[in-house]
C-alpha cells in the first residue's frame, strides 16, 4: 500500500486539501472520491518522506499506553485540556514542536485504532483495526444530551467543542464526507439516544452532499445541518480565526431538511412511471398470491389470528421465503421468543425438522449443526432482536430504524403488536395501537420497507371461539380500528385446532380480510400443518367446497400443492 506524503486541493471538487498523494505517485481525494493515477506536482525535497522515516514503531493498543503526551495541538489552536478529553496525544521533533497528532478510536472503553496525522505534510496513517472503531470522541460522550454535533474531521471536532465552549459533546466521523453515511449508520442507535443532532461538515460541495445524506439516515427534524460562513470551510479553520460568536450562531441557526410533503405534481412523472420501488415478491402459496399478486416493499401487511392457529408456523415460513427467495435483508423482532427460537424455526424450514426439539438435535452432530446454522445465515442477511420482551416504544422504533437504515434490511417482521402495547402501563389500549399504528406507517412511507405485522384478536362473537375455527372479520382485530385502516394487507388466519378429526384440527384456512393493492378479498387457500416436520403444505387453494373433505375418514384426498 503507499504511503500519503501530502495533501492538497482537489481539481474535481472544491475541498481545500482532501487530495492525499501517495509516495508511488497516485493520489485520491477523499471528499469526491476522484482518483489521480498520476499525480503530477513539482515537489521540493522537504516534501518526499520515504517509508522508513515516516512510519512510527508499534504503539500498544491501549487507552493508557501511548508514545506522546498530552499536549496542545498548536497549528489547529486546539488547547491541552480538549486534547486531553478526547485522548489526543502528541509527540514532538529535535526543535521541540509537535511533529505529529495520535487520534484514538475506541470500542467501547477500549482503544482499538489510531489515526496518525503528521503536521508538516497533513499526512495521515493508522493503525490497529479502524472498521472496528466507533465515531471519533464518542467515549466520551452520555448517550440522551440535548444535543450532539456531527463533524468530518477529528480537528474540527475538537474545534467544534471548544467553539461551543465545550458544553455539548461532539463526534467525528473516521474516514471524511465519502464515508460518512457509513459512519453514522454503524452507530445509529447511540445517536439517535440524543434529542438533538446537529451536522457540521465542511462548507464545500463533498461536504454539503454528505451532509444531505447522513441528516436522511435520521427522524424527520431529528438531524439539522449547519451552515457556515462562506469565508470558513470548517470548525477548526473558524476556531484558528477566532470565531467563536460566529460559530455559535450557525449552530443556533442549524435547519432541517425534511420536505414539507407538498410535492409539484407536473415535475414528477418520470417518478410517477417508475415503479422500480414496488417490488413485488411471491407468497410461497399460489392461493394467496391469485388473490393478492404477492407482497410489495412499502406496504403494511398483518397477519391476524388467535392463539394456536398457525401464526408462527405461517412467520417460519415466510421468513424462510424471504431468505431464500431474495436477495433482500431481513429483520426479525419477536417479542415473545428468545433469538434462538426464532433461527431454530427458520432452519427447521430448511432441513424439515423440528429443530427447537431436544431429541431432534441430537441426532445430528456438532458439524451436521454448524453446516446448518451456516446454510441459514452464510450471507449475513439476517437480523434478529435478541431481547425477550421490551420496555418501551421509543425502543422498539429506535430498533426497527436501525434494522432499516442501518443494516440495510429490505423487510421486517414484528411480532407482535399486542406484546408491545402490554410494556406500556398507562393509556388505554385503543389510543396506544393508534399511535403506534401511526408511527408504523410513517417509517414505512419513509424508508419503503416490506412490513409484517402479526396482530392478535378480540374474542369472537357466538360459541364458537378462534381455537374452534370461529370466522375471522376485521372488527375482531383487537384494540383499534386503526390497524384495519393502517394496513394494506390484512390476511387471518382460522383453524379449529379442537376437532376430533386431525386432518381438520390442523388444517388453517387463509382468508385475506383487506387487499388494497388488488380489492380481491375472502378465503385464499388452505395449510395443512405436518406434525413431523413442522411445515406447512397448502391445499385446495381457493376451493371453498374443500372444507367439505375435512369431514371424511379418508385423508387420501389431501395432497399438498
Amino acid at each position: 500500500m503507499a504511503f500519503v506524503k501530502f495533501h492538497v486541493a482537489c481539481s474535481a471538487c472544491e475541498s481545500s486539501d482532501a487530495v492525499s498523494v501517495n509516495e508511488d505517485g497516485s493520489a485520491k481525494c477523499f471528499s469526491c472520491g476522484e482518483f489521480f493515477p498520476n499525480y503530477e506536482k513539482p515537489v521540493s525535497l522537504n516534501e518526499v518522506y520515504t517509508r522508513e522515516n515516516v512510519t512510527m514503531k508499534e504503539i500498544p493498543i491501549s487507552q493508557d499506553t501511548y508514545t506522546g503526551v498530552f499536549g496542545a495541538l498548536r497549528d489547529r489552536h486546539i488547547t491541552e485540556e480538549t486534547a486531553k478529553k478526547y485522548s489526543v496525544r502528541v509527540t514532538y521533533d529535535n526543535a521541540g514542536e509537535v511533529d505529529k497528532h495520535y487520534y484514538p478510536y475506541y470500542e467501547g472503553n477500549e482503544v482499538v485504532a489510531y489515526k496518525i496525522r503528521k503536521v508538516a505534510t497533513k499526512g495521515f496513517s493508522s493503525q490497529g483495526q479502524m472498521q472496528k472503531g466507533q465515531l471519533f470522541g464518542q467515549q466520551i460522550c452520555n448517550q440522551g444530551a440535548k444535543y450532539i454535533t456531527i463533524t468530518e474531521g477529528e480537528c474540527d471536532a475538537m474545534a467544534a467543542y471548544e467553539l461551543t465552549g465545550s458544553r455539548w459533546p461532539v463526534v467525528s466521523v473516521k474516514n471524511g464526507a465519502q464515508a460518512a453515511a457509513s459512519d453514522i449508520k454503524r452507530n445509529l442507535e447511540f445517536l439517535n439516544s440524543f434529542e438533538n443532532i446537529i451536522i457540521c461538515f465542511d462548507s464545500d460541495k463533498p461536504g454539503r452532499e454528505a451532509a444531505r445524506k447522513v441528516a436522511a439516515l435520521f427522524p424527520p427534524n431529528k438531524a439539522k445541518i449547519m451552515s457556515l460562513p462562506v469565508d470558513y470551510k470548517d470548525p477548526n479553520d473558524m476556531l484558528k480565526k477566532n470565531k467563536h460568536k460566529e460559530f455559535v450562531d450557525c449552530f443556533w441557526q442549524a435547519k432541517t431538511i425534511t420536505p414539507a410533503g407538498i410535492i409539484r405534481v407536473s415535475e414528477k412523472k418520470e417518478e410517477w412511471k417508475d415503479r422500480s420501488q414496488n417490488i413485488s415478491l411471491q407468497y410461497p402459496w399460489k392461493g394467496l398470491n391469485d388473490k393478492l399478486l404477492g407482497m410489495r416493499r412499502g406496504e403494511l401487511i398483518t397477519v391476524a389470528a388467535g392463539t394456536g392457529v398457525g401464526k408462527s408456523s405461517m412467520m417460519r415460513e415466510l421468513e424462510h421465503w424471504i431468505l431464500n427467495n431474495t436477495e433482500d435483508n431481513l429483520g426479525i423482532i419477536a417479542l415473545e421468543e428468545d433469538w434462538r427460537r426464532t433461527v431454530d424455526g427458520i432452519i427447521s424450514v430448511e432441513y424439515n425438522e423440528k429443530m427447537h426439539l431436544q431429541e431432534v438435535r441430537d441426532n445430528y452432530t456438532e458439524e451436521q449443526l454448524d453446516q446448518m446454522y451456516a446454510r441459514v445465515t452464510e450471507n449475513d442477511r439476517l437480523f434478529v432482536h435478541a431481547h425477550f420482551g421490551i420496555n418501551n416504544i421509543e425502543d422498539i422504533f429506535t430498533k426497527l430504524r436501525y434494522l432499516i437504515v442501518g443494516c440495510d434490511c429490505k423487510w421486517i417482521i414484528l411480532d407482535h403488536l399486542h406484546m408491545l402495547v402490554s410494556s406500556i402501563s398507562e393509556g388505554d389500549e385503543r389510543r396506544l395501537i393508534d399511535n403506534i399504528m401511526t408511527q408504523l406507517r410513517s417509517l414505512i412511507e419513509e424508508t419503503g420497507v416490506g412490513f409484517i405485522l402479526v396482530s392478535h384478536l378480540r374474542k369472537a362473537e357466538g360459541n364458537l371461539g378462534h381455537e374452534n375455527g370461529a370466522e375471522v372479520a376485521a372488527s375482531h382485530l383487537r384494540g383499534s380500528g386503526s390497524i384495519a385502516q393502517i394496513s394494506d394487507c390484512i390476511i387471518a388466519l382460522e383453524r379449529n385446532q379442537q376437532a376430533d378429526d386431525n386432518i381438520e384440527a390442523n388444517t388453517t384456512k387463509i382468508r385475506v380480510l383487506k387487499s388494497r393493492y388488488t380489492g380481491d378479498v375472502g378465503i385464499a387457500t388452505y395449510l395443512l400443518y405436518d406434525q413431523i416436520t413442522g411445515r406447512l403444505n397448502e391445499i385446495f387453494p381457493s376451493a371453498e367446497d374443500s372444507l367439505d373433505l375435512l369431514s371424511s375418514d379418508s385423508d387420501t384426498n389431501f395432497i399438498p400443492f
